[in-house]
């Protein structure tokens, strides 16, 4: 293996609870009428939340304003054993990048936090960067595309539902982290199952 692509919340970021908080209020606020939708739209791009389940112009404006200011104050930590991980991976000559759903604007502010993350990367995807959402593996074959990797040869670190299939998708090495989901629905999607990178040994 030559490559290890990331998924963010819920893999590398504490976060994924705090976002099931905001967008569960979000329906609370707006009903959606799909149920558990805070854990369905785990993986999607915000432009695809909103025009999926938010069609009104003005909604998708007041949700995107609170959000903004929900990720201006989020405090960004990163699970235990991430930082000792990535420092093992590299040393052994990994190259590795970040795939998110998220956008630069976010993704600006968490590395002003995290500066050790941005570095330890050698590439970023954001929403900004792809046409298509997970579970479309787009994000992933763009990442190991430039890379300069195979994506057969990239173990994908996942840890929502949409993200399992998007790196199943992409023919990776599916490393399936039960952060988020049981870990027995966790085990089906993916090749290896860990509670935490912690659990992930280089």
């Amino acid at each position: 293996m030559q490559g290890a692509l990331f998924d963010l919340d819920g893999v590398l970021v504490d976060t994924e609870g705090i976002y099931t908080e905001f967008w569960s209020d979000m329906d609370r606020r707006f009903p959606t009428g799909v149920a558990g939708f805070a854990q369905v739209i785990k993986g999607s791009t915000l432009t695809n939340i909103l025009d999926a389940y938010f069609p009104d112009k003005s909604v998708q404006d007041r949700i995107v304003d609170m959000l903004k200011q929900h990720e201006r104050d989020m405090r960004y930590r990163l699970f235990d054993g991430v930082a000792e991980l990535l420092a093992a991976l590299r040393q052994r000559g990994f190259r590795m990048a970040i795939v998110t759903s998220s956008n630069r604007a976010k993704m600006k502010h968490l590395f002003a936090q995290l500066p050790e993350l941005e570095k330890a990367m050698d590439i970023v995807i954001t929403d900004e960067d792809i046409s298509r959402s997970k579970p479309d593996p787009e994000g992933y074959l763009l990442a190991a595309e430039r890379l300069g990797i195979p994506a057969e040869e990239c173990y994908i670190f996942e840890d929502s539902l949409n993200g399992l299939r998007a790196a199943r998708a992409a023919g990776g090495v599916v490393v399936g982290v039960a952060t988020t989901n049981p870990r027995k629905v966790v085990e089906e999607m993916s090749d290896i199952t860990v509670d935490t990178l912690a659990d992930f040994s280089a």
